[in-house]
């Protein structure tokens, strides 16, 4: 079992980002057939097509608005029930598609997140989705390809005040987010034991090498690593480094490559089992002293000491052109093999949110 079985008992749900593609969807097709389309429906990126019921639509003109209420599944997220509300206003030719932050959307204030400075808090993927859906009605209905796009969500100013937003620089309201489309509802106890059979698949296939990841970005980096593995290779592990290392302790097999983002593998390095937001923290001290090490100067030690993010740090120490990624990497294999204790070699790879190889620390034995 791979992380695609994950908590198959509890209902899953839909990110911010896929509500805001939705209403934008629908909202885009009023202004160019002049009727809402409800249910909406769109294509994730994993090819699946979810439906939405609108809870708002209002066609004045030439601005659409549509909403729909985010249902997060049996995940305990604070935006489950709130109402994702998308104004497409047509603007002159040849301006683009424009993001804004309307009521209750934060705007980016500090570096290191992969929104710019200034920007609404509008994620890659969401806005990536959003893009190919105006681009697709503009050319199969010849609707606006020229639109402002502005993306709301009531008392989402009050909801941010229970998330880390404020301590990442978001002011204003929420994070409009989303990778996959999907909300995969949190458990420990049903992920961790997703974790084991996959370690028991695995072994019984007679497979002598896993991947194990942190999140979908990493694992494609992993499985670009390494083509030839087969799916029962590749395990989700999630934020659950602990429970994947402990079981393999009892369980080796002969070679394990972690892969997982700069900042959770950061974590890792400095100790942290459970990798997960609300349960350990980035340790941005232990991250300046790494660079101190590395010979950095004292103006990059003290900015990485107060940073907002740790790609912020990392993106410090590429500046000074200074291998940090291969450092926490290479800690966190030391921790790794220590809890294994000898079982299995490991190998760690760090990948950018592109899925870029950053950071490595290779096998003893086999590179």
């Amino acid at each position: 079992m791979t992380g695609s079985n994950v908590n198959s008992k509890l209902r899953r749900g839909w990110t911010t980002g896929t509500c805001a593609a939705a209403a934008t969807a629908a909202a885009c097709e009023a202004l160019a057939t002049g009727k809402f389309p409800d249910p909406v429906t769109i294509s994730l990126p994993g090819g699946q097509q979810p439906s939405f019921k609108l809870a708002k639509k209002v066609l004045r003109g030439n601005r659409a608005i549509a909403s729909i209420i985010k249902d997060a599944g049996d995940d305990p997220d604070v935006t489950h029930g709130a109402e994702i509300e998308v104004a497409v206003q047509v603007k002159s030719v040849n301006a683009g598609i424009i993001f804004k932050a309307g009521s209750g959307v934060g705007i980016v204030t500090l570096p290191g997140l992969p929104i710019p400075v200034g920007e609404p808090a509008i994620n890659p993927t969401p806005r990536k989705m959003i893009k190919s859906i105006i681009n697709k009605l503009a050319e199969s209905k010849k609707g606006p390809a020229d639109v402002e796009v502005t993306i709301s969500i009531p008392d989402g100013e009050t909801l941010a005040k229970k998330t880390m937003n404020a301590k990442l620089g978001i002011k204003g309201g929420l994070s409009i987010l989303g990778t996959t489309g999907i909300v995969i509802p949190y458990s420990c106890a049903s992920w961790v034991h997703s974790i084991h059979r996959g370690v028991d698949v695995a072994r019984a296939a007679g497979l002598e090498h896993i991947l194990a990841a942190t999140g979908t970005t990493s694992g494609k980096t992993l499985s670009t690593a390494y083509p030839s593995l087969s799916e029962q290779a590749a395990i989700d592990m999630g934020d659950f480094a602990g429970g994947l290392l402990k079981y393999l302790r009892k369980n080796p097999v002969e070679k394990l490559t972690l892969g997982g983002g700069f900042g959770k593998l950061t974590k890792f390095a400095n100790g942290a089992m459970d990798l997960h937001s609300s349960r350990s923290f980035i340790n941005f001290k232990f991250l300046s002293n790494e660079l101190a090490r590395l010979g950095a100067s004292i103006t990059i030690v003290e900015r990485a000491a107060v940073a907002n993010t740790a790609l912020e740090v990392l993106e410090l120490a590429r500046e000074a052109h200074l291998p940090l990624a291969d450092i926490i990497a290479a800690r966190s294999r030391g921790l790794a093999l220590s809890i294994l204790s000898g079982g299995t070699d490991v190998e760690v790879i760090i990948a950018d949110r592109q899925g870029n190889q950053v950071g490595h620390a290779g096998f003893k034995y086999y590179d």
